[in-house]
């Protein structure tokens, strides 16, 4: 089903069984599986591949050149960079089947994924996380954690807004104030 004021644009390829939510844009070359749901107020940008069996919440923006293959989760508001990368399996071989291997990879409320960002399959990505262009993800991330390189480390803490955080926990953008906890951030209530 396909929500009467969502835009697909005439090049995008929507199989059976896809549910596009209100307001959602699909772009040149998009390609929707089977058994695929995207929220409301997506947009998904040229040469996007989502499914099948894959669920986009809300609210995301999937840049340019982005796969996501079964098993990956967007939660809302989450933010996919040109050309990151999901891997389905842990051990990919040309002459050996492994559909029936394929890995969960869960990315959580807010998160952001840079360009070219690898995110191995499996892994949990935290809420309003940050995974830095080019790093590779081979862990599950804490919410709020920065993350660089490869294989990716945590580097700091950045705050919802996405402002890095300093050692006040202070977000320089809107005054939000967080505490850590046992090496967890939260954002501190009012």
């Amino acid at each position: 089903m396909i929500a009467e004021t969502a835009f697909v644009h005439e090049s995008a390829y929507i199989d059976d069984r896809v549910e596009i939510g209100a307001g959602s844009k699909l772009w040149h070359f998009v390609h929707v599986l089977s058994d695929t749901r995207i929220g409301t107020d997506c947009i998904l940008g040229q040469n996007v591949m989502a499914g099948p069996q894959v669920t986009i919440g809300d609210g995301c923006k999937i840049q340019n050149n982005v796969a996501l293959y079964k098993g990956v989760t967007l939660e809302n508001d989450v933010f996919c960079g040109p050309s990151c990368v999901f891997t389905n399996v842990l051990t990919p071989r040309a002459n050996v089947e492994r559909k029936d291997e394929f890995g969960a990879t869960l990315v959580k409320r807010g998160a952001t994924i840079g360009a070219n960002a690898t995110i191995v399959c499996g892994n949990t990505l935290g809420q309003w996380c940050m995974i830095a262009a080019g790093a590779v993800v081979t862990r599950d991330v804490p919410d709020y954690a920065l993350m660089a390189g490869v294989p990716a480390r945590q580097i700091g803490w950045v705050s919802q807004s996405g402002e890095r955080l300093d050692d006040s926990l202070v977000c320089p953008r809107t005054g939000e104030r967080y505490v850590e906890t046992d090496g967890r951030l939260q954002r501190q209530e009012d």
